[in-house]
């Protein structure tokens, strides 16, 4: 988080001094993709050895620990959705067909998905949360991935929703985001899933 607000802050203060205004706008025109803050997470042991959300078994590559996190995120992301989308500019991010995820949805290796899984080998095998855009504060965005998945660890939950093959923005077998600031803001305002 502290190299993320430092590598914004000097891009300002670069392009400030050549005359260019600088802006990590969630989307700057309706016409081009938008711009993401995704963040990639993985557990890993006290020694940092082994990758936890890692299992060779496994068909996906991905262990009990990773799905509980998985779970733990698509479970609360409605929930705290203003830590990943803060502004009003942010929802005209999460549009369909926009390379970021309208729907409640994993998968692997899959870029239309909210959370997409990507288990290559023990050392890269992480999660990447998709709806987090440019405009975030990285600190927030960090802490809901982390408290979200962490309370999927800690509660047990199991992932019951099959991974999403094809176009996310068509699977709304979870639900769909809220679509506006407003509509995101009193869902968390009444949660008690976000106040925990």
């Amino acid at each position: 988080a502290d190299r993320a607000v430092l590598f914004k802050t000097a891009v300002k203060e670069i392009a400030y001094r050549h005359g260019i205004m600088a802006t990590f706008m969630a989307k700057i025109n309706e016409n081009l993709p938008g711009c993401g803050g995704h963040v990639h997470q993985s557990l890993w042991d006290k020694a940092g050895k082994k990758n936890l959300f890692y299992n060779e078994k496994d068909k996906m590559k991905i262990s009990e620990v990773a799905r509980s996190y998985l779970a733990g995120q698509l479970y609360c992301l409605p929930h705290i959705l203003p830590l990943f989308a803060p502004t009003i500019n942010s929802y005209k991010r999460l549009v369909e067909g926009a390379w970021a995820p309208t729907t409640l949805t994993w998968g692997m290796d899959n870029r239309t998905v909210a959370l997409r899984v990507l288990a290559n080998s023990s050392k890269s095998c992480r999660l990447e949360t998709r709806v987090i855009g440019s405009d975030v504060n990285p600190y927030l965005a960090m802490a809901g991935c982390l408290a979200s998945g962490l309370y999927g660890i800690k509660n047990k939950l199991k992932l019951k929703q099959p991974a999403t093959i094809g176009n996310g923005y068509e699977d709304f077998s979870n639900g769909v985001l809220p679509s506006t600031l407003i509509e995101a803001t009193r869902q968390m305002k009444a949660s008690k899933i976000a106040k925990e």
